[in-house]
């Protein structure tokens, strides 16, 4: 007798634990059982979707609209009748967005699962913040990539007009050799300051940053996030079939390489099949590749080495400006790796990422 009153207030002392834990935690969760009722949920989940207690007990069918995630009854299913983690990233009709964690709820004794516990974590700003951060990698590569080349043009047409004026005849021009001066004077101190920026500061940066210990697969989960919103809408399916993920890179190069090549299967996928793409890592002869490989639309064979030009686009329909497959290949070069590629129209294409590895 005394020993069932101690069990007692051991569960008693357990479930005031618990219910401590939900009314003062800030993360949504829901409990659902074996038969998809509702059996509990947080007070974050109360207030995000709207639940009242009067839906405690409830089939999980009848509140499914409070939640605005269309697939959550099969993902629910799905988790009870696998016994496996469900992770995903799904948006709201509020155009929210959440890392979704559907747990199973395994019953020790029978190891049976009972149903599970469903996590919500709001990644809205972070999918926004990656977003924002890979346009401004690509838009401050190109600016400062423009200025090391581009303008190089213009100044020497500039010289060589001055040349021209220096051979001119002089009758009739008193000031002319005063103006001509002060103008080469002024090209001189243009052209001085060009060449500090480009020659000497700008080439010891150009395309590098500070290299650390990467994992491959943290920078493709990044990716996926920061495409979450194209990637849900084309209904693409990512394969990674990760072997070696361990690099020495800079970061934000890293993942502008991955992205540039994921957003650009997206744009360019058939219209009559699902895209999927495929990830794979390996080692040969020094070098970790990463190889893309996608059933979209392919590529032709008199472009696939002007895909890799600025301002390149296959189609005039595709969003983007045309600069992204040319930082990859830029990035890539200017540390000693390269990116190949092999395509068939009509059947996708794969990029092979040459990485210097030495490990």
């Amino acid at each position: 007798m005394q020993e069932n009153r101690e069990q007692i207030t051991e569960l008693i002392e357990l479930n005031e634990e618990l219910e401590n834990y939900f009314r003062n935690t800030i993360i949504p969760q829901l409990f659902v059982d074996a038969a998809l009722i509702l059996r509990k949920f947080t007070p974050p989940a109360m207030k995000q979707f709207n639940l009242q207690k009067s839906h405690i007990g409830r089939p999980i069918s009848e509140v499914v609209d409070n939640f605005r995630f269309p697939t959550i009854i099969e993902n629910i299913t799905q988790v009870i009748n696998s016994g496996d983690i469900l992770e995903k990233e799904v948006q709201t009709t509020d155009m929210n967005w959440y890392q979704m964690n559907i747990i199973p709820y395994v019953v020790r004794k029978g190891k049976k699962t009972n149903g599970v516990i469903i996590t919500l974590v709001d990644i809205t700003a972070r999918i926004k913040d990656l977003k924002e951060q890979e346009t401004l990698i690509a838009e401050h590569e190109l600016l400062l990539d423009t200025i090391a080349h581009d303008i190089k043009n213009p100044l020497m047409a500039l010289g060589l007009t001055i040349e021209f004026f220096k051979k001119a005849p002089e009758k009739g021009f008193e000031r002319f050799p005063v103006l001509l001066q002060n103008v080469e004077s002024s090209l001189k101190e243009l052209k001085r300051i060009v060449y500090d920026l480009v020659e000497t500061r700008w080439d010891e940066f150009r395309y590098k940053a500070i290299e650390e210990q990467l994992d491959l697969e943290n920078i493709l989960e990044d990716v996926r996030l920061t495409l979450a919103p194209q990637i849900q809408e084309s209904k693409a399916t990512i394969q990674t079939v990760v072997g070696p993920s361990q690099i020495f890179f800079p970061r934000r190069k890293l993942r502008s390489i991955i992205y540039n090549l994921v957003n650009n299967a997206l744009k360019y996928r058939a219209p009559d099949r699902p895209l999927v793409i495929k990830i794979t890592t390996y080692l040969d002869a020094g070098f970790l590749v990463i190889s893309m490989e996608d059933n979209g639309i392919g590529i032709p064979q008199e472009h696939q080495r002007s895909i890799f030009n600025k301002y390149h686009r296959l189609e005039n329909s595709a969003e983007g400006n045309g600069v992204g497959l040319y930082l990859v290949n830029q990035i890539l070069r200017s540390s000693g790796g390269k990116i190949t590629l092999e395509s068939e129209v009509g059947k996708g294409s794969t990029f092979k990422v040459y990485l210097k590895h030495n490990g």
